[in-house]
């Protein structure tokens, strides 16, 4: 089953907020009634009256809870919804740009503001360019969240054979750089792998390429309106669109931007700092 944190947090500001309105407009009133009537009780003691006024004013716990909470589950809410949102780097489709247990933020309004949950745009800010790392919904789970590279924009006409990547039929610029020797995936070698710089238009970033491996989806594909071609920088160990097609513009979540923490997992878990505060190109 998909976990929608999204949904979740939606709800839990939802109840605290209604919880708290309510004690607000109608039960925090109904309290100082109260606590107005027993000092008024000239029966009893002064110290009786104001103990018995104290207790009558005190709030019940599940309100207290929901007024300490609401503000902070809506300060949450808002800057993961509107600002920035966590994700944590699952596999290694975009090495060695990104690494698995890299953990990164993603800049929510850089392709529109969007309503939480229901992700309908609300504000147009900007599209995705040539080169971004963006994460979208996955066309064929859209609970489940994907990373990769824009390669192809609305319009465009995108071929890959050969391991060669031509967009509107101009070869995209490579450069080898030799033997990889950074970090792997668990459970996959890196024997043999090779890096290469790439320069798409202007976006410069490494990929690797595996001459040991043919990965099987060829061709050339025109990007529909209101798509997108998406491929990982681990070009031989990626499921992107060549294999399950276009990025439709209502999937979009938004861009990468920074690597803010790294759980590095080979050799026992440990944190490598050097990837903390890296920006994402």
């Amino acid at each position: 089953m998909d976990f929608d944190f999204a949904l979740l947090l939606v709800a839990l500001t939802g109840v605290a907020g209604v919880v708290w309105l309510f004690d607000w407009l109608f039960l925090a009133r109904m309290r100082t009634r109260r606590a107005e009537a027993i000092k008024a009780m000239t029966a009893l003691s002064e110290a009786e009256r104001d103990a018995r006024a104290r207790a009558a004013l005190q709030e019940p716990i599940p309100i207290e809870y929901a007024r300490s909470f609401f503000p902070v589950l809506l300060v949450i809410l808002l800057f993961r919804s509107f600002v920035a949102e966590p994700f944590k780097i699952p596999s290694g489709s975009m090495m060695p740009t990104l690494l698995v247990g890299d953990f990164i933020l993603v800049n929510k309004f850089a392709y529109g503001l969007r309503l939480p949950v229901l992700n309908t745009k609300i504000l147009d800010v900007g599209k995705p360019k040539r080169g971004d790392v963006f994460v979208f919904r996955y066309p064929q789970n859209p609970k489940e969240d994907y990373i990769k590279r824009v390669i192809g924009l609305p319009g465009d006409e995108i071929t890959y054979r050969n391991k060669t990547l031509l967009v509107n039929g101009k070869q995209v610029e490579e450069t080898d750089l030799g033997a990889y020797t950074g970090a792997s995936e668990p459970g996959h070698r890196v024997d043999g792998v090779q890096v290469k710089h790439e320069n798409l238009e202007g976006v410069e970033h490494r990929i690797l390429e595996n001459p040991q491996v043919w990965v099987g989806h060829e061709g050339s594909w025109t990007v529909p309106a209101g798509h997108y071609f998406a491929m990982g920088d681990n070009r031989d160990n990626s499921a992107d669109s060549r294999f399950w097609g276009f990025v439709p513009e209502e999937n979009l979540v938004g861009k990468a931007f920074v690597i803010w923490m790294n759980l590095n997992w080979n050799d026992g878990p440990h944190v490598d700092f050097s990837r903390i505060g890296t920006m994402i190109h």
